[in-house]
């Protein structure tokens, strides 16, 4: 395979995990032929923590610091725009404290070979475990069920057909961009690469590669039904705005999910035990959920 592919990692304050996942990159047995670093403004000397290691004395290395913290979702647009614009065929996207294993992308590539001659997927994801090597419980993607023809072609070729994933450890190729655009900023965290990869996936093909392997290492093995601060708001406003604004979804998606959706906030009370500073980012995500709406790229 001749064509060109980049990693975009975005990166916040996590400068030690950062170089983890460089190493990682590094180490690929078939290995990038660029990296892009989304840096969201971080002040824990994270440009300096890489210079003094070397990592810019290579061409192969570039660093992007934006002059805010524009979280994932921004890094992310931020990322892929530049990637798209130097022409890369094959853009490989995660975040800092994702740990892809050695073949991590040598797998993903040769799925897709195997994919080629009948179905070319446009999508690429990875398995995502945590440390103890279960399935992390924030990237598990959901199978495409919608067409069986499908799903039996990508198991039969050792992957799984896909209705959405996140950006810990995916490869998409470039002319998902051409025609549905790039991730929306204003997502800031949580749910931006769910509504972009279903967004894509609701007309084409992608798929789960299980032996691809990558590590999210995060403190705890997590989802939104754990975090009682700030972030649930993230959680609360996007969703609706998936509900409400995305064409990510068919209508008879959109009714499953939102009562999946309103039997999940039922669930995080009685979880959080009504914990005030889950119940504010609750109201005040509903609230800008329903009257605020994000800038579409």
């Amino acid at each position: 395979m001749s064509q060109q592919v980049c990693a975009v990692v975005v990166t916040y304050n996590r400068k030690e995990l950062l170089v983890e996942c460089l190493e990682a990159l590094d180490s690929q047995t078939c290995p990038v032929d660029q990296i892009f670093i989304i840096d969201n403004a971080s002040t824990d000397g994270t440009y300096e923590f890489l210079a003094d290691q070397g990592y810019f004395d290579e061409d192969e290395v570039e660093f992007i610091g934006l002059p805010g913290n524009r979280g994932g979702a921004g890094g992310f647009y931020e990322g892929l725009k530049r990637a798209y614009a130097d022409q890369y065929d094959w853009i490989w996207v995660m975040d800092d404290d994702s740990i892809p294993e050695p073949d991590a992308l040598q797998q993903l590539l040769a799925a897709y070979q195997r994919l080629e001659p009948v179905k070319p997927p446009k999508l690429l994801a990875s398995r995502a475990v945590w440390l103890d090597r279960s399935l992390h419980p924030m990237n598990i993607p959901q199978a495409k069920t919608s067409d069986p023809d499908l799903a039996l072609l990508a198991a039969e070729q050792a992957t799984m057909s896909i209705r959405f994933a996140t950006f810990v450890s995916l490869l998409l190729h470039r002319s998902v961009i051409d025609g549905y655009g790039l991730p929306i900023a204003d997502y800031f965290i949580w749910s931006d690469d769910i509504e972009y990869t279903a967004r894509i996936l609701k007309q084409e093909f992608g798929v789960a590669v299980p032996a691809s392997v990558v590590v999210h290492k995060t403190a705890k093995k997590y989802t939104h039904l754990n975090d009682s601060g700030p972030r649930y708001y993230y959680h609360i406003r996007n969703n609706i705005w998936m509900l409400t604004r995305s064409r990510a979804w068919t209508t008879k998606e959109k009714i499953k999910k939102a009562i999946n959706f309103v039997g999940g906030i039922g669930l995080y009370l009685l979880t959080t035990r009504f914990r005030w500073t889950g119940v504010r980012s609750l109201t005040l995500g509903v609230k800008d959920g329903l009257f605020k709406a994000p800038r579409l790229p």
